[in-house]
């Protein structure tokens, strides 16, 4: 008896562990389909763009809060050494404090800004798989050093640290959704994704912060998003396997970085992109002080005061792929007027005398600032294909630098400007500066009427296949081939399935990409 009951367990167990076989199975083919792979890498890049952004912003209110702790506890400890010059000392605190503070505040993106010529080529050679994956590592240590930090050095490092983890993780992430969303409507909405996470992450990283560092401490707040990050980086590495995919080793090698910088119409979108977030970038540091000695506002006000914009933002998101969808060829436009909208805005915070008034010029803002993003960032990945190698790794720092100067002097500069100038004046230039650069995205109408390079292309082809997009590619001009071959055409295929070049091209239309 008790052996017919273990044989009838032995066999349950084995109906269970086949069926954890055959589900095991589905899920692996599953992840292995091209368009379930797809959005898998999308919830990926855009899991780890939400924790960069929440994590650049989640101290806004707790570390100036726990540095003056730190601060008090250490006046405190030396007090009676100190008594003397207590007051001078205070004072010369309190202005270092500040200085310190920005600095901190600055030390991401500084570092970012040094590194990201190095990560862009360092992405073009290896791919895209490997880089995500060391950004999401590199954040992750740096989210637990911010949540054991005792000391403003430790949180000096694990911010710096933070900036590192960025330069690997948003460039290679934003490009490996170029690289894999092909065609142009489907690269703008996905782009578009990303860019939603994005402002998700920064608009909502100050009140989640503020929250549970009131009622749950400092560390609580960095270990959640440590846990999600660690999750992000487990799924990475299933998912992708960047360890054991050998696809680089036939992948073009991308054009380097300081020659995409000369290309002119790069240069205007990368100016734009830079321009556009400065009001952002200088208005984050400034704007709570502002709102104290106008408004008498409370904390929770300031707390707030970004968190409505993310509506319209992602409202502007949406409209832009809408639009980009029906006329992609008025990319430009759509930039140019998200620049007015945010130099319009910008110049109207000064004259809001409530917190009521204020909401709309910064929903303005951040709405002109989703038009730039979303029409202009598709655009890189454009130019690099009809203009360089489809290799986006180096272009994209380029947008990664473009991004960190404005958030580099932000923190630094800003608050020197209020200081000399004042924040009306402040204010007034930034939205002068947006609308003045506006028409320089005229040079960006003709850019949906250039074409691509086909000896170049055909060429990295040739070189055998390096992805679903260039397989397909591969497989149409073998089918190609034989028909032409069959019908008389005079296209001629080699044994390696390589086409001889056409009649009807012309020298010019083989070698180089057409500009108009």
């Amino acid at each position: 008896m008790a052996s017919e009951e273990s044989i009838g367990l032995a066999q349950s167990a084995a109906v269970k562990l086949s069926e954890m076989g055959e589900r095991t199975k589905h899920l692996g083919n599953a992840i292995q389909d091209p368009e379930r792979q797809r959005r898998i890498i999308l919830v990926i890049v855009c899991v780890a763009l939400l924790l960069d952004n929440m994590l650049y912003m989640v101290i806004v209110p707790i570390i100036p809060d726990y540095l003056v702790s730190l601060e008090q506890k250490a006046e405190h400890a030396h007090a009676v050494l100190h008594m003397n010059n207590s007051n001078s000392t205070a004072h010369i605190g309190k202005e270092n404090f500040d200085v310190e503070i920005g600095v901190l505040f600055a030390s991401k993106a500084i570092l970012q800004l040094l590194v990201n010529p190095l990560t862009g080529t360092f992405i073009d050679r290896v791919g895209y798989d490997i880089p995500l994956l060391i950004g999401l590592t590199i954040m992750f240590l740096s989210t637990c050093i911010f949540a054991f930090a005792e000391n403003y050095g430790t949180l000096f490092a694990a911010r710096s640290l933070q900036g590192l983890g960025s330069a690997f993780a948003d460039t290679s992430g934003i490009a490996m959704i170029a690289d894999k969303y092909t065609e142009e409507g489907e690269r703008s909405r996905a782009l578009g994704i990303a860019l939603a996470f994005i402002s998700f992450g920064s608009l909502v990283a100050p009140p989640f912060g503020g929250i549970l560092y009131e009622f749950a401490g400092k560390r609580v707040p960095f270990l959640v998003l440590a846990c999600i990050c660690f999750a992000d980086g487990i799924l990475c590495l299933t998912v992708l396997k960047p360890f054991s995919n050998n696809t680089r080793e036939n992948m073009p090698i991308g054009t380097p970085i300081y020659k995409l910088m000369i290309d002119p119409y790069i240069a205007v979108v990368a100016g734009a992109l830079t321009t556009c977030n400065i009001p952002l970038a200088f208005l984050e540091p400034t704007i709570a002080n502002w709102m104290e000695e106008t408004m008498n506002s409370t904390q929770w006000e300031i707390g707030l005061t970004w968190l409505p914009a993310f509506f319209p933002h992602v409202l502007g998101v949406y409209l832009t792929v809408k639009l980009a969808a029906q006329y992609p060829h008025l990319q430009w436009f759509y930039g140019a007027l998200g620049m007015v909208i945010i130099g319009a805005s910008s110049c109207t915070v000064p004259a809001c005398k409530t917190f009521g008034q204020l909401i709309w010029p910064l929903c303005g803002i951040c709405f002109g600032i989703a038009l730039v993003d979303t029409a202009l960032l598709p655009t890189l990945a454009f130019l690099v294909d009809v203009r360089h190698v489809s290799v986006y790794g180096s272009v994209y720092a380029i947008a990664d630098i473009s991004y960190c100067v404005a958030y580099a002097l932000g923190p630094i500069v800003a608050g020197q400007i209020v200081h000399n100038f004042g924040f009306v004046q402040l204010n007034l230039g930034m939205g002068l500066a947006n609308v003045l650069y506006a028409p320089a995205l005229l040079l960006l109408r003709n850019v949906c009427l250039m074409k691509p390079s086909h000896s170049e292309r055909n060429m990295l082809l040739e070189e055998g296949a390096t992805g679903l997009y260039d397989t397909i590619k591969m497989e149409e001009r073998h089918n190609k081939g034989k028909i032409l071959s069959s019908s008389g055409n005079c296209v001629s295929v080699d044994e390696n399935g390589t086409f001889a070049q056409p009649r009807g091209y012309s020298e010019e239309e083989t070698s180089e990409p057409e500009y108009m």
